[in-house]
């Protein structure tokens, strides 16, 4: 019984640590790669908790679907080995029951998972009357109410402990990342639950090694709690997603080589000259409202003029010249082509629908 009170104080103290690192294979394979894939992200010092998947939701059929239950007992004896929590994803209520029976720390409801309800509510229902803490995966596409409704199935389940996970959205036409990482919407999540742990799974956003120190700095700086990082002992011959992986010294590095920040600092002078610059910000969002109501009532009037002589709302050689002109010059004084498009797209929408309420009034 005190064996237990302990295991279960150390799990909250992990649980509790800033930044939390989590690391392990993409998939459990073999005793042996568990083991010693577990001893190597131990003996850096790095690592918080261990992950390994056990069942495989794969996109299409064919593919290594997860060693499963098999690799429970491997998990349960890398945890007595390294002292390390372990973690698993589940997807069903049967997961969840064997996950639990050989003593999961920590379980967590994937991307696959979180985008069906029904899936969320199957799993939720068999927590009921458990005390385990959730890590809940964004969904595979962007849908905010769908990570939302995720959270609250699994907390009137009674889980008090839930953490949220970025691991990026599917997107068409993207090509720089395996899954957009969309950080607006992450930091939206985030915003809509300020007391809820982020942490980031540049693993699932990369797709590819060489950028993931680069995911994981920018998710730190954005102020997120921790990582979730895929290790394998030998990631090139691993039986899913080897381009992801690293080996565990490397992920030692990584971990060291990030910057770690800081959500604030005690220091007057800090403080003072960060409150001037944000009353700067203030007087210049004030005043960008301002425009930007002006610009819409010029629109209107411009509405009248369409309604008046039956012309379409939707001009389109007027509406290229105006992005081509400011992306031209946005660029010429350090704003992004990107975030030009996306301003202009914005700006463009809400013009669109002042005037359809002039020319439908």
């Amino acid at each position: 019984m005190e064996q237990a009170l302990e295991q279960k104080k150390t799990i909250a103290d992990v649980w509790n640590k800033r930044p939390l690192i989590i690391s392990g294979p993409c998939s459990a394979e073999t005793e042996e790669q568990v083991l010693a894939t577990a001893q190597g992200l131990a003996a850096t010092g790095k690592v918080d908790m261990l992950r390994a998947g056990i069942w495989k939701p794969r996109t299409r059929p064919g593919q290594f679907e997860g060693i499963g239950v098999k690799g429970l007992p491997w998990m349960a004896k890398a945890k007595e080995l390294t002292g390390l929590p372990i973690t698993v994803e589940v997807a069903t209520a049967k997961q969840v029951e064997d996950a639990l029976s050989f003593d999961v720390d920590v379980l967590w409801i994937g991307a696959r998972t979180t985008v069906n309800p029904f899936s969320v509510q199957e799993i939720a229902d068999a927590l009921r009357g458990v005390d385990v803490p959730v890590l809940i995966k964004n969904p595979i596409n962007p849908d905010l109410e769908l990570w939302t409704g995720a959270v609250e199935r699994v907390a009137k389940a009674g889980i008090k402990n839930i953490g949220l996970i970025h691991r990026g959205f599917s997107s068409y036409g993207n090509t720089e990342y395996r899954n957009a990482p969309m950080w607006h919407l992450a930091i939206e999540m985030k915003r809509r639950n300020p007391d809820m742990m982020l942490i980031c799974d540049p693993s699932h956003i990369s797709g590819r090694r060489d950028i993931l120190q680069e995911i994981s700095q920018t998710s730190i700086d954005l102020d997120y709690d921790g990582l979730i990082i895929e290790s394998h002992i030998d990631p090139d011959n691993a039986w899913s997603d080897a381009k992801q992986q690293i080996t565990p010294e490397v992920l030692g590095e990584l971990v060291g080589n990030i910057i770690w920040r800081r959500e604030d600092v005690q220091s007057a002078e800090y403080h003072a000259a960060l409150e001037k610059l944000r009353q700067q910000i203030n007087q210049l969002d004030d005043e960008l409202m301002q425009i930007l109501s002006q610009r819409m009532k010029v629109a209107e009037k411009i509405g009248l003029y369409k309604k008046e002589n039956n012309i379409t709302i939707l001009q389109t050689n007027r509406w290229n010249e105006i992005l081509e002109k400011a992306t031209a010059k946005g660029g010429k004084i350090g704003l992004s082509r990107e975030f030009i498009t996306k301003y202009f797209d914005a700006v463009h929408m809400e013009s669109i629908n002042h005037q359809n309420k002039i020319m439908n009034s």
